[in-house]
């Protein structure tokens, strides 16, 4: 008997994910030429239960290596039911939005409403999240404008995060399987289970609407399929089981790339395991051509087609859901806008001739319209603005007029026969809407003050002829290769060109560089002498003319189809993740993460956060697990060139494939972020975390695979117990829960954990006094601290920053959330502020002078105010369409804050003047002037009824 036992002990163990044996049992001999197989390989745990029922049986491989006992599955079962616990432990609160709900709460509103948007992520997660809000009833009214606005009754946001929760807890059993998969003691699966169900990033990702969940949820169940692929491989391959876990595997591959581009990662590693068994089999002498063959071509089908055929198909879900224009056309060609309901256009005319009224588009910087508007440059000539602008609206209708001298009649477009316009003409541009002249002179424009840019204005008025400075030569670069004519004449849609500067040489050339506030945020255009040709060319999109016969050649977009949609998507998606460059206050680099050495603000309300950090000491032994296996191989690598034979061994073979494996996984999840120039934050260490946290219960294995049974338990438990006491000490930041101020100052451990620790009271019974303080409802705000004399003191309001990608809006700005200096709304910047008396006790009172009500004598009557381009296209054109019917745009008088005299205020123990100035100082942010106003007069009937 113990001879029988000695003998299996020297026996190879089953080779790792990453390796495949030869395809027939061998018994093991060192003179063999191939390494050994043995299937009855047992460990520790197996011995004892054998000789219990005395005598040792051949233990048979189950489905998938997974040699599970009735009373491991009762043991699962119980560490499930916890991590349910943990996860949807207050998974109501906080009932506001938090960090990046923001974006992906929202796209779930665009596709209720079927809007198109776009974002950077692949549509996976977001699709899930969609379907679990549509079947509780969300309409997709509700923007999710700002973190910390409060969420209608009508917005099931708790259904939303039980997805990402449920997510969260499949992750903990998978972790078991996969470690007893990976043929690691039960010991070690638990301890693994309760290190991957008390990590507190982890639990943070998984209680909120956020993609992190169902992307580790994806990347650990593609990790498992792989294991069970592999072990089935290693029994017996092209069974029914091993084409089972071959296609799970997949399935899962292609969920994990639709859920984030970080799933390419899992991709790598799955596709680096499989070169490597291909590889191992090429030199094997028993697996024939043929064989190999099969193998190749099976893993091509299920690991490339199947992930393939997975990630398209999500995207045609995206792209049928998504079938209405929306506010992510401007980023995709026309020709994808126009297969959006609302973007599609009629049939235009092709000839383009002098009289013709067209609309030009920008080629290159997503397809902008040349656009020109009532107002002016501030600086420069203080011409007519000229700007691209992304939407259709009136403003960009131009005509196209023959260049005529002083004493020539205008030419009669409605009387004549049209001229075409041919390569090398010279033509002129008015604006219809106001008749002014596409015009350039030798003038530094407003924002890209450089040598080789000209300004671009309209300039003109009635009865002028215009100058020289109006000319412009068309020059057709090149055309559709199905119209020849069309490189030679000018035609709609078909003919791209350039259109340079008659006596200055520049070329009409736009770029991704915004105007001020002064120019609407609209895109500069200007006239560059060395412009990029990309982003000096042009072509028309629609063309009218009036003496154009009815049945006249008529041309419109040839639109894409599913591929042609697909790839495009995929290169914008590309180049807007690769645009994040900005800096963020709570960004950070690759190097910082192995270490957990700073977190991300995630909410801040009511004298409570929720900060992103993990588990410090789950962490840091995962970070140290990798440090060791990394020392230790490089040992063994050592010793094997002196002539050292350690990987004869199988007890180093079975831990150096199992370890080798797992940090192959966390390398490839890790090391390509330093490729990487785009914003970056903790959360994007988590899958790369999973893959340390398995190969530090890994290296606990082999630690403890000398020991009885019943210390292996004991050293598990230790680990275990400080693991949970370390996530009950950061669980007020997990879960956004009260908290003190000496609690939040000894958690600190790393200097570089930013947490808002003087947010917190100096003890709990100060919520109680909190709670009876009248809060306002505007987002963000933070409470009134009080301090230990009882007294109330307004703290500056906490703004937590938005992050990822969203697209559309600002990404990432980078403000520190804990400076000192609130930055105000831009609204409100310009306004200057009278100094006030900190004694003197101030109202205000509102006067609209469009009630008739007049003012008080010695108040003058502010100067009406010049109009202003809203962003709304269609409030624009409203405004021109008074201007051009000789109305004014009509304006509501202005109201007028007129001060009271001064009066003393009441001495109380709380001064009302500094409760009511902060409070109304803590609503500056998100509201215009009037709005603060009524605010302060809303916050004064709260809080002093009597007065």
């Amino acid at each position: 008997m113990a001879r029988e036992v000695r003998s299996r002990l020297k026996a190879p163990t089953p080779p790792p994910p990453g390796s495949v044996p030869s395809q027939r049992i061998t018994t093991p001999n060192s003179s063999s030429r191939y390494p050994p197989r043995q299937y009855d390989y047992v460990d520790g745990d197996e011995r004892k239960a054998a000789a219990s029922s005395h005598g040792l049986r051949h233990v048979q491989r189950a489905f998938g290596g997974l040699k599970m006992r009735n009373g491991e599955w009762k043991l699962l079962l119980g560490i499930v039911v916890l991590a349910f616990f943990v996860r949807f432990h207050g998974l109501s609160h906080p009932d506001s939005v938090v960090f990046d709900e923001v974006h992906f709460g929202k796209f779930a509103g665009k596709y209720i409403n079927m809007q198109y948007y776009v974002d950077v992520h692949p549509p996976l997660a977001k699709l899930l999240f969609t379907f679990v809000a549509f079947v509780f009833g969300f309409d997709g009214v509700f923007d999710f404008k700002d973190i910390g606005l409060p969420y209608p009754e009508n917005v099931p946001y708790v259904a939303m995060r039980v997805l990402p929760a449920l997510m969260g807890v499949g992750v903990v059993p998978i972790a078991y399987l996969t470690l007893r998969a990976l043929d690691c003691r039960v010991t070690t699966a638990v301890l693994g289970s309760l290190f991957i169900t008390f990590e507190n990033g982890l639990i943070t990702q998984s209680r909120l609407i956020l993609l992190d969940s169902p992307l580790i949820f994806f990347t650990a169940l593609t990790n498992f399929f792989w294991v069970g692929f592999t072990n089935e491989q290693f029994q017996e391959p092209f069974t029914e089981d091993w084409w089972t876990w071959l296609i799970l595997t997949g399935l899962s591959l292609g969920a994990v790339a639709s859920c984030k581009w970080v799933g390419l990662f899992t991709i790598a590693t799955v596709g680096a395991c499989t070169i490597k068994q291909l590889w191992d089999m090429l030199g094997d002498l028993k697996v024939s051509p043929r064989l190999w063959i099969r193998h190749f071509v099976a893993r091509a089908l299920c690991l490339i087609g199947i992930p393939i055929a997975v990630y398209m198909a999500v995207f045609q879900v995206h792209f049928s859901v998504l079938r209405y224009s929306g506010d992510g056309d401007g980023f995709m060609s026309a020709e994808f806008q126009h297969t959006l309901f609302g973007k599609r256009m009629h049939d235009t005319y092709a000839d383009v001739a002098y009289g013709s009224d067209i609309t030009i588009r920008h080629l290159k910087t997503q397809g902008g319209y040349l656009h020109s508007h009532m107002h002016n440059y501030p600086t420069g000539s203080k011409q007519q603005q000229i700007t691209l602008y992304p939407h259709d609206d009136h403003n960009n209708n131009w005509r196209i007029i023959q260049i005529n001298m002083d004493g020539q009649p205008d030419h009669d477009w409605a009387n004549s026969e049209p001229t075409y316009i041919k390569h090398g003409m010279q033509v002129r541009l008015e604006h219809i809407t106001t008749s002014k002249r596409l015009h350039s002179h030798d003038v530094r424009p407003p924002v890209s003050e450089v040598e080789f840019q000209n300004e671009v204005s309209g300039y003109g008025f009635p009865g002028f002829v215009g100058d020289a400075n109006d000319n412009w030569v068309v020059e057709i670069e090149y055309a559709d290769g199905r119209d020849r004519e069309a490189r030679k004449r000018l035609k709609t849609i078909r003919s791209k060109f350039r259109l340079r500067h008659a006596l200055t040489g520049c070329y009409l050339f736009s770029h991704k560089v915004k105007l001020p506030e002064w120019g609407f945020e609209q895109q500069e255009v200007t006239c560059n002498k060395n412009a990029v040709k990309g982003n000096s060319l042009w072509y028309i999109e629609t063309n009218s003319h009036p003496q154009l016969p009815k049945d006249a050649e008529k041309i419109n977009y040839n639109l894409p189809g599913f591929f042609g949609k697909f790839w495009e998507l995929q290169k914008v998606m590309w180049t807007t993740n690769a645009g994040l460059t900005d800096r963020h206050s709570y960004d950070s680099r690759p190097s910082s993460w192995p270490t957990l050495k700073r977190g991300i603000n995630f909410w801040v309300k009511d004298h409570t956060q929720i900060y992103l950090i993990g588990n410090p000491i789950v962490w840091w032994l995962s970070t140290a697990a990798i440090v060791f296996y990394a020392v230790i191989r490089g040992f063994l690598i050592l010793r094997a060139k002196r002539g050292y034979k350690d990987f004869n061994h199988s007890f180093v073979v079975k831990y150096d494939n199992l370890c080798g494996f797992l940090t192959l996984g966390w390398f490839l999840h890790y090391f390509p972020f330093y490729l990487m120039e785009r914003q970056l934050f903790l959360h994007h260490y988590f899958p790369a975390l999973y893959f340390a946290i398995l190969l530090s219960c890994g290296v606990f294995d082999l630690f403890t695979s000398s020991l009885k049974a019943k210390f292996r338990l004991q050293a598990a438990a230790f680990l275990a117990v400080i693991a949970i006491l370390t996530y009950w000490k950061f669980s007020p930041l997990t879960y956004g829960e009260q908290w003190t101020k000496k609690g939040c100052d000894t958690s600190r451990w790393v200097k570089e954990w930013d947490f808002a620790c003087n947010e917190f009271p100096e003890t709990y019974s100060q919520y109680e006094l909190w709670s009876q303080v009248p809060v306002s409802p505007t987002a963000n705000q933070v409470s009134p601290e009080i301090k230990p004399d009882g007294q109330l003191k307004i703290d500056e309001k906490f703004r937590v920053e938005q992050t990822e990608s969203v697209i559309g809006i600002p990404v990432e700005p980078g403000r520190n959330v804990f400076e000192d200096k609130v930055q105000k709304d831009k609204s409100l910047t310009a306004a200057k502020e009278e100094p006030v008396h900190h004694e003197q006790h101030v109202e205000t009172t509102i006067i609209d002078t469009s009630k008739g009500q007049k003012l008080p004598e010695g108040v003058e009557q502010p100067p009406p105010l010049p109009p202003q381009e809203p962003a709304d296209m269609a409030v624009e054109s409203k405004i021109i369409e008074n201007q051009m019917g000789g109305k004014e745009a009509q304006q509501q008088p202005p109201k007028v804050v007129v001060p009271p005299a001064n009066e003393q205020a009441k001495q109380t123990e709380v001064p009302v003047e500094d409760v009511v100035k902060e409070k109304v100082k803590a609503a500056e942010a998100s509201t215009e002037s009037k709005e603060v106003l009524s605010e302060e007069e809303r916050i004064r009937q709260e809080l002093f009824p009597d007065q």
